[in-house]
């Protein structure tokens, strides 16, 4: 629906130039192609981090399910590290030779 509503928003900028300013032809153009880039980069970097997120949820919901998950070089879960869901980072627990480690679970697979 954002997409639509921005598509709206260029579209009315454009109808705003060709009746109200004293742009050429081709200024109007590249004004309304830049107009486009942007919204179509916005709509590019929202599909990307939309299916980062996906990607990150899916490793914290297989580590919540008692999987082990692997990060990088190591494996882990949820008797050698603890999830700390405001920065979404594992810890290594007490008692463990990962003790106070701490891994992105961006890294994770």
């Amino acid at each position: 629906m954002a997409y639509i509503l921005g598509l709206v928003i260029v579209a009315l900028l454009f109808l705003a130039m060709h009746y109200f300013t004293e742009f050429t032809k081709q200024q109007k153009l590249i004004s309304s192609a830049i107009l486009l880039t942007i919204v179509f980069f916005a709509i590019a970097y929202n599909n990307y981090s939309n299916k980062q997120r996906a990607l990150m949820l899916d490793v914290v919901t297989r580590y919540e399910q008692g999987k082990t998950v692997r990060c990088g070089a190591k494996d882990v879960n949820s008797s050698l590290y603890s999830l700390s869901i405001g920065t979404y980072t594992f810890i290594g627990k007490k008692e463990t030779p990962f003790y106070a480690e701490m891994i992105s679970v961006s890294s994770c697979k």
